[in-house]
């Protein structure tokens, strides 16, 4: 819709990394996965400048509700003015400071959670995420394979070792079916 082009070429030309942004591909999975399954509740770790909090909360029945959660003060400002000029922003809750302490404090459970934040600590997001998800709840993990360079093992960057024991961790979990 308009209102998240303007965020999107808001965030192209106002941001130093403008390709952290979901982009269009990305939003209408999530969309998808939220009208398929009768989403309700929905977290997103890694606001951002609230692109995919707001496709994820148009796509939510009025009820419906996104808690998302951002570390950077200053980026979560930029989404916050997003997230009040446009129509579905009253269903997304901002939440600003560490993801792995945040966590730790909300209830679940959330139909859908989708994790978009520093890598490295995906293993430790995935083990506060579980348990907050219902019964039929979706992870949705973004950028597993880093162009690629996750899928190398000789690659000892922290970011990719962090998304190999993240997938190792979610392939080994009885309590979940994946696909990647």
């Amino acid at each position: 819709d308009a209102d998240l082009a303007a965020i999107a070429d808001w965030t192209a030309s106002s941001t130093a990394a403008p390709q952290m942004m979901s982009g269009l591909p990305e939003a209408r999975l999530l969309e998808a996965l939220l009208v398929a399954g009768g989403g309700e509740r929905v977290l997103e770790i890694g606001t951002f400048t609230g692109f995919g909090a707001l496709a994820m909360a148009a796509a939510l029945p009025e009820h419906g509700r996104v808690v998302t959660i951002e570390v950077d003060p200053e980026t979560a400002a930029a989404a916050r003015r997003h997230l009040d000029a446009h129509p579905a922003g009253a269903r997304v809750e901002l939440l600003v400071g560490n993801a792995l302490e945040l966590l730790a404090g909300l209830d679940g459970p959330f139909d859908l959670v989708y994790l978009d934040a520093w890598k490295s600590d995906y293993p430790a997001y995935y083990e506060l995420i579980v348990p907050r998800l219902a019964r039929r709840g979706v992870l949705v993990a973004d950028n597993l394979f880093r162009g690629g360079r996750a899928l190398d093992p000789a690659d000892e960057d922290e970011a990719s070792v962090a998304l190999r024991a993240f997938a190792a961790r979610v392939q080994a979990d009885p309590r979940v079916h994946n696909v990647l």
